[in-house]
């Protein structure tokens, strides 16, 4: 097998910490296999060395990182017979944990040795892809806000998201989609391509990354103690039910909103238009799964 593994050494639990790099090399060397270790050095690195990997004739490439490397990485190998794997070491590892795929210390490397690919969609952003979930409003604030802090984990996330809540407002926005057009109050929206954000809060319960369509979901502006209820839904797998989160499911939308600003692409943020066109590319990645299957 050649394959390239390409390791975060800012994400997660690699912050200064060289373990999964030093068991991606024993790894490689217990299988034999054509295998080479690199790190990434400064943003969008993990694209480049993904690129080179293909170009290089490698049938395999693995991100071990969080879900900003995951997406670097798959970004360069959609659409090749590359297959994808995924170390996931990262706060919310929402790709991850959606197709089964273990924590490191639990058989994540083993996947890539005893597991099989599978075809998944891609989402597209204004030609951005994203392959769990991309949004704007309140959590793409999050993701700005979330990204310039040093200790992340899921408390990061209640840390940054507590203020913005009560700061963040709605915008009105106009979405087009196969079913027509409707204005839709967006306190938060996504669009995803698994059933959860990660940390198994569930989203989107029943979406499947392998069934060439897209998840919207929009909530508008709650108050304290609905947007609470809402995240026992998450955790129950109900949040799709609540009466007022608006769910659409298309193979295309567009999204036009007041003005430019900030949306995230699968947890990372990116300065955007006004106007976001999302489509879906079906069965455009292939990814490593455990022998188990795929959600």
């Amino acid at each position: 097998m050649k394959a390239r593994f390409i390791f975060n050494p800012h994400s997660g639990r690699n912050r200064g910490n060289p373990f999964l790099r030093d068991k991606a090399l024993d790894f490689i060397a217990h299988h034999g296999w054509d295998a080479t270790v690199v790190s990434t050095e400064y943003p969008r690195h993990a694209t480049e060395l993904a690129q080179r990997a293909v170009a290089d004739g490698c049938e395999l490439v693995v991100a071990i990182g969080g879900d900003g490397t995951m997406n670097e990485v798959a970004a360069a190998l959609v659409g090749t017979p590359v297959a994808f794997g995924l170390i996931p070491c990262g706060s919310g590892n929402g790709l991850g944990r959606h197709l089964g795929i273990p924590n490191p210390g639990r058989g994540a490397f083993r996947t890539l040795s005893e597991g099989h690919p599978v075809a998944i969609d891609t989402g597209l952003v204004n030609s951005n892809p994203f392959f769990n979930a991309m949004g704007l409003g309140f959590e793409a604030d999050i993701a700005v806000r979330f990204s310039r802090l040093t200790n992340r984990g899921l408390a990061g996330y209640v840390r940054v998201g507590v203020p913005a809540f009560f700061s963040h407002e709605a915008e009105l926005c106009t979405v087009t989609h196969e079913g027509g057009t409707e204005r839709i109050e967006a306190f938060t929206l996504a669009v995803l391509n698994s059933e959860q954000y990660g940390n198994d809060a569930i989203v989107a319960p029943g979406a499947r990354v392998d069934d060439g369509r897209l998840d919207l979901m929009a909530i508008p502006h709650v108050g304290f103690f609905t947007a609470c209820g809402l995240v026992w839904r998450l955790a129950t797998k109900s949040f799709g039910r609540a009466r007022p989160v608006t769910r659409l499911s298309g193979t295309h939308f567009v999204i036009e909103r007041p003005k430019a600003g900030w949306i995230h692409t699968d947890g990372e943020p990116r300065a955007e238009t006004a106007r976001l066109e999302i489509k879906v590319l079906p069965r455009s990645l292939r990814v490593m799964v455990p022998p188990a299957g795929l959600k």
